[in-house]
């Protein structure tokens, strides 16, 4: 089995999955990132296939961006210039080649969290 890595975004303020966010993900090496996919929640808060499938996966350190600012400008949640949360970047490392690694995002106009999930 070879490992993949995959997200869900919540909108915690109004209590649904966050639709239509887009999410870019990074390779790091030193003080380089290279920019690996693009993709875009769908009404589930989740992409449509893996960020990073099997058949890609390599382990090493990565950098989700969650464009939020977008997101909540297009739900109506936006309500200040500029907004206080915009793109909100997640760095972490992936060390196991067999691993499922899930980076989860809970978001609201004014705070966010993260965590490793299953």
């Amino acid at each position: 089995m070879a490992g993949y890595l995959t997200t869900h975004v919540l909108d915690t303020a109004r209590g649904c999955p966050a639709a239509g966010l887009r999410i870019v993900l990074y390779r790091l090496s030193g003080d380089q990132r290279a920019q690996i996919v693009e993709m875009v929640t769908n009404a589930d808060g989740r992409t449509d296939s893996p960020i990073l499938p099997a058949d890609t996966f390599a382990t090493g350190s990565y950098e989700l961006v969650f464009h939020a600012g977008d997101y909540l400008r297009a739900s109506g949640q936006a309500v200040e210039d500029p907004l206080f949360l915009d793109q909100v970047p997640i760095r972490f490392g992936m060390a196991d080649a067999q691993a499922h690694y899930h980076v989860p995002l809970l978001l609201s106009p004014y705070g966010y969290s993260t965590y490793r999930g299953s």
